[in-house]
């Protein structure tokens, strides 16, 4: 047992060991030995100084004037009722004349406190909407055609579900966990988002926010520490949705089989206030789930997100360009659409994140295209031209010259990797994100952010 708690054991060795101590230096005693100054006095001076002849004055010890037995101690915890000497009203452990707690928030633990402090922030970050309200979100979302068909059966199923269990009607246990496979950039992070607000509508979920994490954050240094890291990440998500990207990263190794184990038993023990989501590319997704019974059982529901489609991009990069007052003309998205062409698909390929790189490479290359006018107009402010979409070994010339014309040739973004002006290397499209090695010359991060994709592209 741990250090003050009221156990049997610690009020036991506590009882022997005060009275011993009390016993041995009494209200009036002198010193350890005879002749010796007791704690707080002032020594003899030197001759002075004849065991068994010399007292000086003890201190008086206050509130100790009467020590219960141990027995007496071990009946009281016993029969469940006070303990000898304490006062009415009085807690455990707790000297005479302080102030019980009125509150019974006051005896709380400090982790009890730190998880209701985070669950109320959590639910007052999910706005409070109806169901039809988050449906007509997910339905505004840009293709996913089949992703929303999933989820309104999924809403449906699990709403009739949860009147039955209102009406007293047997029901049958219908898993809320997902697993959506897709490659980066097709939407799974805000649909996730939306499941929690879905559910929370349905009265599934009692707070429904988003919790995103990845092996990083499940998985500790040592073994025996990555339980209790996992359990604490699965209680920031109570009430809401756990959603774990590349969850295949947990299989392979002892650290993430103690995570996997871990999520399992926490999952089991939640059933009735979490959702889990996983996701990841569609094949090492597979294998996760198949590689734990307990996940198979648990994960029964797959949604395939697919690849947008050209067109589908050229809407994501319009909406994303217009949520920052920016205005792509025609010949704007027509360069776009070249891009996309030009631009080869597959498991690194960054669909909605790559349209976000685009805009975001076209926005620098746009204020650096007005970097001589000294007055630029509103529409100049606003429109993106052809040129601002370049990719050219000279930043400058891609740019186009001060009166907005382009003087350098211009090549394909998706080319992976292009050598800058000052000799390095841009890689802003390569690896499964879009911008593995960090942003370009001309790559803005500050005017869009990776929650502000319209239609949904993480």
């Amino acid at each position: 047992c741990g250090l003050g708690e009221p156990s049997l054991r610690v009020v036991a060795n506590a009882g022997v060991t005060a009275a011993a101590q009390l016993g041995a230096v009494g209200r009036s005693a002198p010193g350890a030995f005879p002749g010796m100054p007791a704690p707080g006095t002032t020594a003899p001076e030197v001759g002075q100084w004849r065991p068994g002849q010399v007292t000086f004055p003890t201190p008086v010890l206050t509130g100790y004037d009467s020590v219960p037995d141990v027995s007496q101690v071990l009946d009281a915890l016993r029969a469940g009722g006070q303990q000898p000497g304490q006062q009415p009203g009085q807690q455990p452990g707790q000297q005479t004349g302080a102030v019980p707690p009125s509150d019974p928030q006051a005896t709380a633990t400090a982790g009890e406190q730190e998880k209701a402090v985070a669950t109320a922030a959590a639910a007052q970050a999910v706005p409070e909407k109806t169901l039809e309200e988050w449906l007509a979100e997910l339905d505004a979302l840009t293709g996913l055609t089949t992703v929303k068909a999933e989820i309104h059966r999924q809403s449906a199923v699990l709403r009739i579900e949860q009147l039955r269990t209102k009406q007293g009607l047997k029901s049958a246990t219908i898993t809320r966990h997902l697993v959506f496979n897709g490659n980066p950039g097709t939407g799974k992070t805000t649909v996730a988002r939306l499941v929690g607000g879905i559910y929370k509508a349905i009265g599934l979920l009692s707070t429904g926010q988003l919790v995103e994490v990845d092996r990083s954050e499940l998985v500790a240094g040592y073994l025996g520490q990555t339980a209790v890291k996992t359990s604490e990440v699965v209680a920031s998500a109570i009430g809401g949705v756990l959603f774990i990207d590349e969850a295949y990263s947990l299989t392979g190794d002892q650290y993430g089989e103690e995570a996997i184990d871990t999520l399992v038993k926490e999952m089991e023990d939640h059933r009735d206030d979490l959702v889990v989501i996983v996701a990841g590319y569609p094949g090492p997704m597979a294998e996760f789930v198949a590689a734990n019974p307990g996940l198979a059982s648990r994960f029964r529901t797959t949604i395939t997100f697919p690849d947008y489609t050209d067109d589908e991009l050229v809407q994501i990069f319009t909406r994303l360009s217009s949520s920052q007052d920016y205005d792509a003309t025609p010949e704007c998205l027509a360069r776009f659409r070249e891009i996309l062409a030009a631009t080869p698909r597959g498991e690194g390929f960054g669909n909605g994140r790559f349209a976000r790189n685009v805009l975001e490479s076209a926005i620098g290359r746009h204020a650096w295209r007005l970097r001589d006018v000294a007055d630029p107009t509103a529409d100049q402010l606003r429109l993106l031209l052809p040129e601002d979409l370049a990719d050219d070994e000279h930043p400058a010339e891609a740019a186009g010259a001060p009166d907005g014309t382009s003087t350098g040739s211009t090549s394909s973004t998706s080319t992976s990797t292009s050598s800058t002006s000052d000799g390095t290397t841009d890689r802003t499209h390569d690896g499964p994100d879009g911008d593995a090695d960090g942003p370009g010359p001309f790559d803005v991060l500050g005017p869009v952010s990776k929650g502000d994709i319209v239609g949904g592209s993480t």
